[in-house]
């Protein structure tokens, strides 16, 4: 049988590990042509190509900086010269940054939001065009549940992804002639490897109504749905992944 998205054309931001690397596995898996994207660790991103590539898959490498306009536009030409085109976008690059409102700085705050609300930005002027030239597309933006619920520490992180949210149902509406969908998922507490800028995880998953952390390919299988056929008329929506911790 022929896999769901087998003829698309998916990039990924972000997927050398965790949430973005389930991802490229769940879409590979379901038969897209992955660009695999990260910043500067080419070696992690190799991994991801090699994972989907011994499965039977197909992927590239499509290193980039996602708060540079022209590292971005570079990365989304070298992509669709070698793919023929684009039609999934996974905006999933972001950095996690703990720090006391009183003791942020204005450089630290530019910087969050330079990768989570000015890259998707900057990601969707570069790749949407390939979309519409495809006939439409998707596109997926990760928020998370701290700018919902409120987090201390973290008041950059949340208002790039309040941002973002907007973003995205802005360019559902204004795009959605085109088929371009729009959209994001917020995931709550997911079991991921953090890097020390991250901050401590907190250890109580009671706090969870489903008393467990959510893991990456649960994350991974969300973003299928509204990438794939089954999502194509679901657009301008956050969708909230978070075993119960908030409710919409």
């Amino acid at each position: 049988m022929t896999k769901p998205l087998a003829g698309k054309v998916a990039l990924i931001t972000g997927a050398g590990k965790n949430i973005g690397r389930a991802i490229a596995l769940k879409l590979a898996a379901d038969g897209a042509v992955i660009a695999v994207n990260g910043r500067a660790d080419r070696a992690i991103v190799d991994s991801v190509v090699g994972e989907i590539t011994a499965a039977g898959g197909k992927a590239i490498a499509a290193m980039g900086d996602v708060s540079d306009p022209r590292s971005v536009e570079q990365m989304t030409a070298a992509v669709v010269a070698e793919m023929g085109g684009l039609d999934i976008v996974v905006s999933n690059a972001g950095l996690r940054r703990q720090t006391p409102f009183l003791d942020m700085q204005l450089e630290e705050w530019r910087e969050i939001l330079s990768v989570a609300l000015d890259g998707a930005f900057i990601l969707a002027k570069a790749t949407v065009p390939s979309m519409i030239a495809r006939g439409g597309g998707a596109f997926v933006a990760m928020s998370g549940i701290s700018t919902h619920v409120g987090t201390p520490n973290r008041c950059h992180v949340s208002a790039s992804k309040s941002g973002l949210e907007g973003l995205m149902r802005a360019l559902a509406i204004e795009l959605a002639s085109k088929k371009v969908t729009f959209n994001c998922v917020a995931p709550g507490a997911i079991d991921t490897t953090r890097g020390p800028s991250a901050g401590a995880r907190p250890s109580d998953d009671r706090a969870v109504p489903l008393g467990r952390k959510g893991t990456v390919e649960e994350i991974a299988a969300t973003v299928r749905y509204l990438v794939g056929p089954e999502g194509a008329y679901t657009t301008g929506q956050t969708i909230h992944v978070n075993g119960g911790v908030f409710l919409t």
